[in-house]
């Protein structure tokens, strides 16, 4: 619409700029409670009617952000759980700006910080923090035509883990403010608290390091896309730098590691081996043992019988016995002989004694009588 359209024409016009409470208050109304600031030319001319016959919201016009404006705060004042307080910030922003703009991080500073620098070094991002005024006159332009700018956004999705805060209630922002001191040191938390409101938003760049996190870069609300684009790549290319370095220090420790690992799997698998096979002698060598014990046993009880059957055993009849003798001679197995008188009328099972006394007990051996051969023993 051009000057003359809307009724501007020369050579001048009284303009009266004013705030409305309510986009439903009359014209009357809003006229009795404006501030009136007046722009006259050189000369004298008719009178105008205000902006807001023209139907425009003045905060429209100059962008200003006004909490009288809006029904709902962005972040609830002394939140407990950062969590929620995020998951209402974005919320509002979303209601505010559209659904085209960062996805902010739900959850704590703390757990943004592990998100962003404590995973592995390819996986690692820049942290963004955006600290969000609602009574600076810049937020309503950074916020629609900067933040939600969709090269912004995808820039910001595909390397930076974004986080909010809102600074506009004294309780979250002393809040915050002892966040970034413990987080980052006391020289960016008094920055940050020298800045005044309408140097809001600012955007926070922040790097983690081995030892500590780094601030990049402080961008405040006073840019343009071009601009935050550039400080965004730069960060990025200050954080790439880093990151190869990172990358390579951590593939060289888990080459060690793997090396190591290895040679502690081998190591490993040898004590099992040493170990296996000491247990194995042992068994062997108790199973040895054991058997060996068993046998002695066998011997002792061997011996009690065989001494028990040689104390048992009847005399031996004389030669020039009375009675009816008979003189057996026996062969061992491994070839010696016994001799011995035995009474005629004496049982069998005395020889069978008698043999087992010796040392071969009749279980184990039998007695073979010759001419004719023939077990005696049945």
């Amino acid at each position: 619409m051009t000057l003359a359209v809307s009724g501007l024409t020369f050579p001048c016009h009284r303009l009266t700029v004013g705030r409305r409470s309510s986009p439903v208050q009359t014209r009357e109304q809003s006229e009795e409670q404006c501030t009136d600031v007046h722009m006259v030319s050189d000369s004298d001319g008719d009178d105008f009617e205000d902006a807001t016959e023209f139907g425009v919201d003045d905060g429209e016009m100059f962008g200003v952000a006004s909490s009288a404006l809006r029904k709902s705060p962005m972040m609830p004042e002394n939140a407990e759980n950062e969590g929620d307080a995020l998951l209402q910030f974005t919320a509002e922003f979303s209601s505010r700006y559209g659904d085209c703009h960062p996805v902010y991080f739900i959850g704590s500073l703390e757990a943004a910080f592990q998100e962003a620098f404590y995973g592995k070094a390819r996986d690692r991002k820049l942290l963004a923090i955006y600290l969000h005024h609602d009574e600076s006159v810049l937020t309503n332009v950074f916020c629609s035509q900067m933040l939600c700018a969709e090269s912004i956004v995808s820039y910001l999705s595909q390397n930076f883990i974004t986080w909010a805060w809102d600074m506009t209630k004294e309780a979250n922002r002393a809040r915050f403010l002892t966040m970034c001191t413990r987080h980052f040191g006391s020289v960016v938390a008094q920055t940050i608290r020298t800045q005044k409101t309408d140097q809001f938003p600012l955007f926070l760049i922040i790097m983690g390091k081995r030892s500590s996190n780094e601030v990049l870069n402080v961008i405040q609300g006073n840019t343009t896309v071009d601009e935050l684009m550039m400080r965004l790549m730069a960060a990025m290319e200050i954080f790439s730098a880093q990151q190869q370095e990172d990358i390579k220090d951590e593939d060289e420790r888990e080459a060690r590691e793997n090396v190591k690992r290895e040679q502690d799997e081998a190591y490993r698998i040898s004590l099992e081996a040493d170990r296996a096979k000491r247990e194995a002698q042992e068994r062997e060598m108790a199973e040895q043992f054991r058997l060996e014990q068993i046998r002695k046993e066998q011997e002792e009880e061997r011996e009690a019988i065989r001494l028990s059957l040689e104390q048992s055993l009847p005399p031996e009849p004389k030669e020039e016995s009375t009675e009816s003798v008979s003189k057996l001679r026996i062969r061992t197995p491994s070839g010696e002989f016994f001799e011995r008188r035995f009474l005629a009328s004496s049982k069998l099972q005395v020889v069978f004694d008698f043999v087992a006394s010796k040392g071969y007990p009749w279980e184990e051996y039998k007695l073979l009588g010759t001419f004719p051969r023939r077990d005696v023993s049945k």
